[in-house]
């Protein structure tokens, strides 16, 4: 679709390979031919023709290294620059093409799938930096519908509990309740909230946090913010409801000081679970 693998890219006498060369050039001013090579994985004498047809057409200057004559450098000459210049116009276009008959919506899903797929099968990466914000439109079903799908994947629970997390959100009064989602890289990673029950007791629900942000400390900073918020709001306990096998959920209730009360066996989408109830006195641990 957007063309790579046509005999010239972008409609130009150069092939992908050959584009790749003078964007790196391009963007080093000056390259050892053995650093290119390595770096594009290119056979020494595939790499060798490319240079010799690029010095034919007056793309590039070869000369020897100065530090070592075994060394050939190669840089752009200025025709050869402004052929990447006009490549990368023209792949600029193609994209703003291709792009222009999505909305903004379908654009955001495409950007954030390729990100998605770079995670997946790149490098690892250094993990990026979480933050804690309020509740904004869209999030209270993105809460619902993460619920469902994660939950249904991980440990078949079926529509029964989509719609008992649905109609929690339903009950939410965000003038009295309160809520956060946690965001990596811009992404919704999870969420908590904090719903009041009366004048002395609040109850912690709802938290999630998404696979692949796990191991960053964002459910321990969600439990932490819903934990200070009740305080604030004069609470002197807090509850919460959970089932046994959330171990790594149900650790993070046991570090922030919540004991078991009860447990009770129940079934959900014929799987056997065990609900269990928590609390804190927050007057004993403020």
């Amino acid at each position: 679709m957007i063309g790579a693998l046509q005999t010239g890219l972008l409609d130009s006498p150069y092939s992908l390979t050959e584009a790749r060369v003078l964007f790196e050039l391009a963007q080093s001013g000056l390259m050892e031919t053995g650093e290119l090579r390595g770096l594009l994985g290119l056979d020494a004498g595939y790499l060798s023709r490319i240079m010799t047809r690029f010095e034919g057409d007056g793309l590039i200057t070869r000369e020897r290294s100065a530090s070592d004559a075994r060394k050939q450098i190669v840089r752009l000459t200025p025709a050869g620059a402004q052929i990447f210049a006009d490549l990368d116009r023209r792949s600029g276009q193609e994209i703003e093409r291709l792009l222009a008959a999505l909305p903004d919506e379908d654009q955001k899903r495409l950007v954030s799938g390729m990100a998605t797929i770079r995670a997946l099968l790149g490098p690892p990466e250094r993990r990026e930096p979480y933050v804690i914000r309020p509740p904004r439109p869209g999030d209270l079903g993105w809460v619902a519908y993460r619920h469902g799908v994660l939950y249904g994947a991980e440990y078949g629970w079926g529509t029964d509990f989509e719609q008992l997390v649905a109609r929690i959100v339903g009950d939410l009064d965000l003038s009295r309740d309160a809520g956060w989602i946690a965001e990596v890289d811009g992404q919704r990673a999870g969420c908590v909230f904090c719903v009041r029950v009366d004048h002395k007791t609040a109850k912690l629900r709802m938290l999630l946090v998404e696979p692949s942000a796990r191991g960053l400390g964002i459910g321990r900073a969600l439990v932490r913010e819903c934990l200070r918020h009740a305080r604030s709001q004069g609470c002197e306990r807090i509850t919460l409801w959970t089932r046994d096998c959330l171990v790594s959920a149900r650790r993070l209730y046991q570090a922030a000081g919540f004991e078991l009360e009860s447990q009770e066996k129940g079934v959900d989408n014929g799987v056997e679970v065990t609900e269990e109830l928590w609390s804190l006195d927050l007057k004993a641990t403020s």
